[in-house]
């Protein structure tokens, strides 16, 4: 085993592809050493900006997971028995250590993914750190129930770790969500096997090698590289295993959830959404353009509580429709490291070639687009990236394919409504219930409406203004189970009732 250098880019390129930056060949961490996959076989990291080749991970198997989960297991009773001051004081460190690196990590974390570095800088990289020392805090102030019974009896419940969790993460916020299910996990005293997104594992190797550089115990956090069905699929079919966190998309979802459901695995899965911005007549216009928009395209349309489907009443529709339009155009892609860029590339040219197809099923279906629908002409290096422009499509069936499956690109899909009846209908017509959110200066109507939207979350005149206190999930195709504050404190632990007759 050997010790994995920072991930920083250096001035002189070790990639095969000339002109991308040096980025050391990511490694797992299995144990508290960094190696590599037992047969030797790896995956290439690209940056997808520019098309080449930054650097390769391990693409690992069922044999380097099996490694993993042993060493996690092992170090289990020592890291369940420890303080809870000790993991909390763990974690401020980890927090700590993050925002020290947030210029580097944002760099990674722009270089993989395609995402304005500024936008790593301002949101991701800081909500790792907000996650850790959230997490932190919660788990030296957490309380449990105790009751009183008539007969001189006493009911108190304990909060006990569970075991091994196996936590896979997506590619759009990398080292954002994988912060999100790390901290709470570690501060309950669990051992973890983490497998993040394999099209972006540099944010993963660089938090893998915080920890280590921190102390933390051997085999408290192992990360594992590799492909969903190869690595991702064999830690959630370990029998050692306990509990998965799982975000993902929802076909994925349903295969974790048949493996895990038969072994009884403590199971929380946040899946996909096609998420309704619901925007009456008597909002605050301008607000509520600049609103839907940046719910439409932040991060290239690429996170799960994205407003995909724009609903207008028909009194100020064209007037909306044509204010977004605006916005959507001045969104105008270029180089994501560039700190001046505010809309990046997608996280791959498969991907873009997904986002294109569902447009050109809206243009089969009728669907006018008003702006976008292609890939921008950009110089030099970036005329090979994976782009797409900020697309706003018009006429639509509500019950299209473009209107109702999920794209998770720049791509949103308006539609006219009525009443708050029609609102309401549409809104839940989809097969997800992520996210909503509804732009009104009614108050009486922002929580009438709120109540009857079949959502997990909605927003009021804002969108992802986040309160890391509060249940985070979605009801039908979009997950089970809630995480965020004391619902990740469960989660990630095991409640156990004491009754004691005096």
């Amino acid at each position: 085993m050997t010790v994995v250098p920072s991930l920083v880019p250096s001035a002189t390129p070790r990639s095969k592809t000339p002109g991308a930056p040096a980025i050391p060949r990511g490694q797992n961490l299995i144990g508290g050493g960094f190696c590599d996959a037992r047969d030797g076989a790896t995956l290439p990291v690209i940056d997808p900006a520019r098309d080449r080749l930054l650097t390769t991970i391990p693409a690992s198997g069922a044999a380097d997971v099996d490694a993993a989960v042993a060493a996690a297991r092992d170090a289990f009773p020592a890291w369940s028995a420890s303080a809870t001051a000790e993991r909390a004081d763990l974690l401020d460190a980890v927090a700590d250590a993050i925002e020290r690196r947030l210029g580097e990590l944002a760099l990674l974390e722009s270089l993989d993914n395609g995402k304005p570095v500024s936008l790593a800088r301002a949101v991701d990289i800081p909500r790792a750190v907000a996650n850790f020392r959230f997490f932190a805090g919660a788990v030296r102030h957490q309380q449990t129930a105790c009751h009183p019974m008539d007969g001189d009896a006493l009911n108190y419940t304990l909060r006990r770790p569970v075991g091994v969790f196996g936590l896979i993460t997506p590619w759009n916020l990398p080292l954002y969500l994988l912060s999100w299910k790390v901290a709470p996990a570690l501060a309950m005293g669990n051992t973890v096997v983490a497998k993040p997104s394999e099209l972006t594992p540099l944010t993963a190797t660089a938090l893998a090698g915080i920890l280590q550089e921190l102390g933390a115990p051997a085999g408290v956090f192992n990360l594992v590289h590799g492909r969903g069905h190869e690595a991702g699929q064999a830690i959630v079919e370990h029998p050692d295993v306990r509990g998965v966190s799982f975000t993902g998309g929802t076909a994925t979802g349903a295969r974790v959830a048949a493996a895990a459901a038969p072994m009884f695995k403590k199971l929380s899965l946040e899946l996909g959404g096609k998420n309704p911005t619901l925007v009456f007549a008597d909002c605050e216009l301008d607000e509520a353009v600049r609103g839907a928009a940046r719910a439409g395209f932040a991060n290239q349309g690429q996170i799960c509580l994205c407003g995909s489907r724009i609903l207008v009443e028909r009194p100020i529709y064209r007037r909306f429709v044509d204010a977004l339009v605006e916005e959507a155009r001045a969104r105008t892609p270029g180089d994501p490291q560039d700190p001046a860029t505010g809309f990046g590339a997608l996280v791959s040219a498969a991907h873009r070639d997904k986002v294109a197809r569902y447009v050109a099923l809206a243009r089969r279906d009728g669907g006018v687009l008003l702006c976008g629908g292609r890939a921008p002409e950009l110089p030099g290096e970036l005329a090979r990236g994976a782009f797409y422009e900020p697309t706003v499509i018009d006429g639509l069936s509500p019950a299209s394919e473009t209107a109702t499956e999920e794209i998770f690109g720049p791509v949103v899909t308006v539609h006219p409504f009525d009443d708050e009846r029609e609102a309401v209908r549409l809104a839940n017509c989809v097969r997800y219930g992520l996210a909503a959110s509804l732009w009104t200066r009614d108050l009486a109507r922002a929580h009438r409406v709120s109540a009857q939207l079949a959502s997990g979350m909605v927003w009021v005149n804002t969108w992802l203004l986040r309160d890391l206190r509060v249940p985070f999930g979605g009801m039908k195709d979009s997950g089970v189970g809630r995480e965020g504050g004391r619902f990740s404190l469960e989660f990630f632990s095991e409640s156990r009732n004491i009754c004691i007759k005096l």
